[in-house]
């Protein structure tokens, strides 16, 4: 069995390219926080989450759960944009159309 402490001190390898989209991610989240005049005090008190975790998503932390971000979102009234992330898998679409063609030309049509 892993011990606690072991697990709690895991945390994801980001790399810079991934640390940017984060980052934006947070600075999204801020920006939408301001048009709405929302503080972080006010963010804190409507999600539970500290002021530190706050300021954290704000900045694009990735050691912040994915959940805390979502509770942020859901505040400002955009937790649905997330079911928006790879909706349009274009990169699926064309390894499945390529494996679809595949069959095609294989068939004895």
């Amino acid at each position: 069995m892993i011990s606690k402490k072991l697990v709690k001190g895991r945390s994801a390898v980001v790399f810079p390219k991934n640390r940017r989209l984060l980052e934006q991610l947070g600075e999204n989240i801020k920006l939408a926080c301001k048009r709405r005049g929302y503080t972080q005090v006010l963010i804190s008190e409507r999600t539970g989450l500290s002021r530190l975790t706050i300021r954290k998503i704000e900045k694009g932390d990735p050691g912040v759960s994915i959940g805390h971000y979502l509770t942020v979102l859901s505040v400002v009234g955009l937790a649905g944009d997330v079911t928006k992330v790879a909706l349009d898998d274009e990169l699926g679409h064309k390894l499945q159309d390529i494996k679809l063609m595949g069959r095609k030309t294989g068939s004895s049509s």
